[in-house]
């Protein structure tokens, strides 16, 4: 590493570590950023790390970096053979820093479309349209073949199938290892169709992370960052199938990364374990099943106060079930008239733990509000009836 190089070098723990919110959440989403980029082989340039950091540091806002790194490439004058890639690289991480730090998110088809809109807003021309020709992409891991994407005709119509069947999903009673696989096997299907012509990877990470954040999993998204190019692939082994090979569609990876981000295990993430038809020194060895720690609290470099093993957590989650209580309802409960301790005791930290949701989360005092379980909550819920 050379001087310019270290001087541009962001130490991101050392960030995530930091005491001030807002430097470690920023820190947080560059960090994705940058790291999503190694899907399709990308690498951002010293420039955008340097613009990264003054972000960080909170000297620009997030709308003058993106400003600053679109002009960079406008005005450079000395052009370098990996310009075209540096540029796409540099831009989409500052759009993707941009859409990870915004709280809105739209649970539908166009939902995803807007996803897309804005991750290749000023890099591709086709940013937030569906593809209209069929694809097939050479995959390393299955020996030069093709996944069977989704039919270009028939696109729009299979992403809102997806997301209703899932809005339709019923998480209760599910133990949570059913919940993480329940959740690989939706955000695979997602994916499968590949609906843009480029960026689907990119697109379906994002679309997860925002989700999941939606259901009330505040994961550690440090993993898409470290095994981008090992999610991809896991979601390549997930829907491919040749009968003809002996091959059958294998959501075992896939659970494995997820299992990490949701319940905290450390499964082993390698790629070389996912190649169709390995080497033998290649096949992944037998491991004894993790054992993992019940419902983990988000980042493992900040260690949450509360968790599931907080007894007013546990009890407020058996107090709502599979209800929707008002404060008022909540506090008869748990039988308390002190509505400032329910709040502080109970329903806040539940809620930043993300087990209990608003009803109505854009009116927090909205005349009817009510408490319910999130998917986590309902999870919880599950294993705490059947102790």
């Amino acid at each position: 590493m050379n001087m310019n190089e270290e001087q541009n070098y962001i130490n991101f723990d050392e960030y995530i570590k930091a005491s001030e919110p807002h430097k470690r959440e920023r820190a947080e989403a560059w960090r994705v950023a940058i790291g999503l980029q190694a899907v399709d082989g990308l690498q951002v340039s010293e420039y955008l790390k340097q613009t990264a950091r003054q972000h960080i540091e909170g000297e620009i806002t997030i709308d003058e970096a993106r400003e600053q790194i679109k002009q960079y490439y406008i005005s450079k004058t000395q052009h370098d053979a990996d310009d075209e890639e540096k540029s796409e690289a540099d831009n989409v991480s500052g759009n993707i820093a941009k859409l990870i730090g915004s709280p809105s998110f739209t649970f539908s088809g166009a939902g995803i479309m807007a996803i897309h809109r804005a991750i290749f807003e000023g890099v591709f021309k086709h940013a937030g349209t569906l593809r209209t020709y069929d694809i097939t992409k050479k995959e390393w891991v299955l020996r030069g073949d093709t996944v069977m994407y989704g039919r270009w005709q028939d696109l729009q119509m299979a992403l809102d199938y997806d997301i209703e069947q899932e809005k339709l999903f019923d998480y209760r009673r599910l133990s949570m290892g059913e919940v993480v696989e329940h959740i690989a096997k939706f955000i695979s299907s997602i994916w499968q169709s590949h609906p843009f012509r480029e960026g689907n990877t990119r697109t379906t990470a994002l679309f997860a992370i925002k989700y999941l954040k939606s259901i009330g999993f505040e994961c550690n998204n440090d993993l898409f960052e470290q095994h981008s190019w090992y999610f991809r692939n896991a979601l390549v082994r997930a829907n491919y199938k040749n009968v003809a090979k002996g091959i059958n569609q294998d959501y075992s990876f896939l659970n494995k990364f997820f299992r990490n981000l949701l319940m905290g295990e450390n499964n082993e993430l390698k790629n070389r374990y996912m190649l169709v038809n390995p080497p033998e020194e290649w096949e992944q060895p037998t491991t004894t099943e993790q054992v993992p720690h019940k419902y983990p609290t988000s980042t493992p470099q900040v260690q949450d106060k509360l968790n599931t093993e907080n007894p007013n957590i546990q009890k407020l989650i058996l107090v709502v079930g599979e209800k929707e209580l008002s404060v008022k309802e909540i506090m008869e409960g748990l039988g308390f008239k002190d509505r400032k301790n329910v709040l502080n005791l109970y329903l806040n930290p539940a809620t930043h733990e993300g087990y209990i949701r608003q009803l109505y989360p854009q009116s927090p005092r909205h005349p009817r509000q009510k408490y319910l379980l999130t998917v986590k909550g309902l999870a919880l819920l599950n294993e705490l009836k059947t102790k």
